[in-house]
């Protein structure tokens, strides 16, 4: 009866949106389910995947991505960047409105102004507002006054240094176009009154039961052949918090998208080697794609720790022999279905641009190798080599009990222990942990983004990086790399700090994620991406 009174609902928002809708059984509605729920839709609160989702049907900024993860213009039909790399000047387009709202004049949706970005831009670094993306220009401008609008369709960022992977960055969500008007009215309320100049606006939303959003049908972007997109008439979110419960309701076609396939019913879909099992073949479309998320474990370096300073973790060679002694394949086969790559070519995941498996060399399967740099460290056989513990969260206990078994094949004893995801985050941050289960997920598309992990500058509990990397000859190549604003060039810097990483090795990697999402087999369009991004713009749906 709630699934009835649901739908009736929502068609009777298509219907009052949709002046001149003839015939509503030609509409198309794409359902999905937001298992993690939603706090916001204010971009500038775009901390999760689910918001990440959503406000990219909402917004646009300056620039977007396309499925290569290479930058095309958005907003901005073209820009330029001095020679020195302080100043990027973004030309806009002329035909981008706001959606319609009652804060506008006879509530028509304006033109969008470089003013617009001003405002956009200086709300992410006021401290008032407390954004989750204050990050992004709080180290890279002096200000409000390093965004300048030189006029309405000429606007300008002014840095306070370099930063080569700059049009990358602006490529997130927190880096949208907002409108004064509407987001000075509601203020905080902003959150459930967005308006923004997506290919959908916003119609509905209860918490935690239901999100509408309906076609914009003054978008500006058009396809190809010159139709006006989205294709799509509406998009509903529903928020059944249990994974397996809405795989459910996918497969009985209540659902047109599902993302991720857990444990609990892993086996059940996929085979080892990570195809559909014969129970679902043919039922749906499944794509796979490398997932810039690289899943390691991490090892505090720093021996003037107090929490180092009689731990073998110290030991570089303890380190090296924990890497070697991981059967990553077989790791990936038994306890992921394949549906990931082993961890054997550096922090950078594959998938990332400029990736390239043959420039560094991280580590394989080589038990031999860890008993005797076992064996060279002092402990021969582990023999007298202390217990270390190592924890986690209880979602990747399965795969920690593995690498427990296989460090206690060359010698090496471990104590898993299991902390709640929050607590753990926290004393991470604090190096609380001296080895600890962990991944990196890419704010951006750009390399940087992960080896700033490892900067000295970063060190926790200020930045990133928790294992407390300090390397002379790193940081040097990442000071370097901000001056390098050619691609291929900065790429091999980035391959270089890669490999003195993996020398080091203050992490273990483990595997390189991919995404995993289904469609139903009426849907076409869709958009796969390294940052599984969700572009709803070009779907279609055949009813």
């Amino acid at each position: 009866m709630n699934k009835l009174v649901n739908w009736l609902g929502l068609i009777c928002l298509i219907i009052a949106s949709c002046s001149n809708c003839d015939n509503l059984s030609q509409k198309t509605v794409f359902h999905l389910n937001l298992d993690d729920g939603l706090t916001s839709l204010d971009p500038a609160f775009a901390r999760n995947q689910n918001a990440i989702w959503m406000d990219n049907q909402i917004y646009n900024g300056l620039v977007q991505l396309d499925d290569s993860l290479h930058i095309k213009p958005c907003i901005a039909k073209s820009w330029q960047i001095s020679t020195d790399g302080l100043q990027y000047t973004f030309h806009l387009r002329s035909n981008v409105h706001f959606q319609d709202d009652g804060q506008f004049k006879n509530g028509k949706g304006r033109k969008v102004t470089a003013a617009d970005f001003v405002y956009s831009f200086s709300r992410l670094i006021d401290a008032k507002i407390g954004s989750s993306g204050s990050w992004i220009f709080s180290d890279k401008v002096s200000g409000r006054q390093s965004f300048l609008a030189l006029d309405d369709s000429t606007f300008r960022i002014i840095l306070k240094q370099p930063f080569p992977p700059m049009l990358s960055l602006l490529s997130s969500e927190y880096c949208v176009v907002v409108p004064h008007e509407v987001v000075d009215f509601y203020g905080k309320d902003f959150r459930s009154h967005p308006v923004g100049t997506g290919p959908f606006k916003f119609k509905y939303w209860k918490e935690g039961e239901v999100l509408v959003l309906l076609k914009n049908e003054n978008y500006w972007e058009k396809d190809s052949a010159g139709y006006s997109l989205p294709y799509l008439d509406a998009v509903k979110a529903s928020f059944i918090p249990d994974k397996q419960t809405s795989f459910m309701s996918f497969i009985k076609k209540d659902l047109d998208f599902f993302n991720g396939i857990n444990g609990s019913y892993r086996d059940d879909i996929l085979t080892k080697s990570g195809h559909i099992t014969k129970k679902y073949r043919g039922k749906f479309i499944m794509v796979t794609h490398p997932y810039l998320n690289t899943e390691y474990l991490g090892i505090i370096v720093d021996s003037s720790q107090t929490i180092m300073k009689n731990s073998p973790l110290r030991l570089l060679k303890i380190r090296q022999a924990i890497n070697y002694a991981i059967d990553r394949q077989s790791m990936v086969k038994y306890l992921r279905n394949s549906l990931c790559t082993p961890g054997t070519s550096g922090f950078i995941p594959e998938g990332m641009p400029g990736f390239d498996a043959s420039k560094v060399a991280g580590y394989n399967y080589n038990p031999e190798k860890a008993r005797k740099l076992l064996t060279e460290a002092g402990f021969p056989n582990g023999n007298g080599l202390p217990e270390i513990t190592l924890t986690t969260v209880s979602s990747y206990r399965d795969l920690i009990e593995y690498i427990q078994g296989e460090l206690e094949q060359v010698g090496i004893k471990t104590r898993i222990e299991v902390m709640e995801g929050a607590s753990l985050r926290e004393q991470i941050a604090k190096n609380g942990v001296p080895f600890f289960r962990a991944s990196w997920n890419a704010d951006y598309p750009d390399g940087e983004n992960y080896l700033s992990v490892f900067y000295s500058k970063n060190k926790s509990p200020y930045g990133p990086n928790y294992t407390n990397f300090n390397n002379k000859a790193f940081d040097a190549l990442f000071t370097q790399s901000y001056l390098v604003n050619n691609d291929t060039a900065r790429y091999r810097l980035y391959q270089q700090m890669d490999n003195l990483v993996m020398q080091q090795s203050p992490v273990v990697v483990l595997y390189y994620d991919k995404l995993v999402n289904l469609y139903q087999n009426n849907i076409s369009g869709y958009s796969v991406n390294g940052m599984n991004l969700l572009g709803l713009k070009r779907v279609k749906k055949v009813n």
